[in-house]
This record gives C-alpha cells, structure tokens and sequence, in this order.
C-alpha cells in the first residue's frame, strides 16, 4: 500500500511537471497575434475560395495546420476529421505536403474530410508563425482565442472549442 501510494505522488507529480512545460511550450510557440493573411480568402485545394473572417463570425473555427510527412499528424488527422463529420468548422492547411492533386487523393485514401488550403512552400504557416507540426488554433469573430501545438486528443480540442464559445 505504501508503494502505491508513493507511486501515485510521483505520477501526480509527474503529470503537473508535464502540464507546467507543455503550457510553457504553447506560450512560446504561439504568434503575439492573428497574422491578417490568415483572415485574408484563401483558396482551398479544390480550388473553392473560402474566408475564415466570415466564417468565424458565426461560431468558432478550428485552424489545423498539418503536413502528410508529419508522424504525429498520422494521428491527429483522423481526429480532426472526426470532429469536422460531428460538424465542428475545420479549416486546415496543410505545409509542404506536395500538388494538389495529389494531396486530395491522399486525403481521400485516409477519409481526411476536412476543407484544406494547400500551403505548397509554407508561405502561408511562415507569415503566421507557425513553427510547428501539428499546431491547433481556434478562431472567433477573427480573434486568435487558442493555440496549442503537438498531439491533443478529440476531448482536449472539443473543450478548447467549448471554452471558446463564451
């Protein structure tokens, strides 16, 4: 019993330590604000314009910048897709992943069902400030209102995106 008891102080200590440098990393990584090129239309792979200005002025948006060549968007991915069929908003952009084409087809062969800018050279990530893989921001009324970047689960999103609806 004294074991367990030891064991569950360290993992409790453990998870706070974690939390604290993961917070950390998130402040550190998220842009001083909203670059204006993001709010700007952009054009979708399919070639369909879309702007996350007027789009987020209804409800919150969730902003996925990912990359096909990504490890841990492997798994990121299939989430962000699940929560765009539950009919979340999803905008994602995807960071030298390749042509178009080419791209869809991937996405298609996944069932990625998500709308995705393709950001052939990472112009549109660079003027954002995105340094990382994947990087989730949630946009309200053209407000950055979240950021975080690296794994997080479907619940660490959709309460992300619940805490932005107040």
């Amino acid at each position: 019993m004294a074991r367990l008891k030891k064991w569950s102080k360290e993992l409790i200590g453990l998870i706070v330590i974690l939390f604290i440098v993961f917070t950390v990393m998130d402040l550190w990584r998220k842009p001083e604000s909203l670059a204006p090129i993001l709010l700007e239309p952009q054009v979708l792979a399919t070639g369909e314009s879309i702007s996350l200005a007027a789009l987020s002025e209804k409800q919150p948006v969730l902003v996925y910048f990912w990359a096909t060549w990504c490890g841990v968007c492997k798994i990121t991915s299939p989430t962000v897709a699940e929560l765009a069929k539950s009919g979340v908003p999803v905008i994602s952009v995807a960071l030298r992943s390749g042509d178009s084409e080419r791209l869809l087809a991937g996405m298609a062969k996944k069932d990625l069902n998500f709308p995705v800018i393709n950001d052939i050279n990472g112009q549109l990530a660079s003027a954002v400030g995105i340094s990382a893989t994947p990087t989730f921001m949630i946009i309200d009324n053209g407000k950055m209102v979240s950021f975080t970047s690296g794994w997080t689960s479907y619940w660490g999103i959709k309460a992300r995106l619940w805490i932005a609806s107040f």
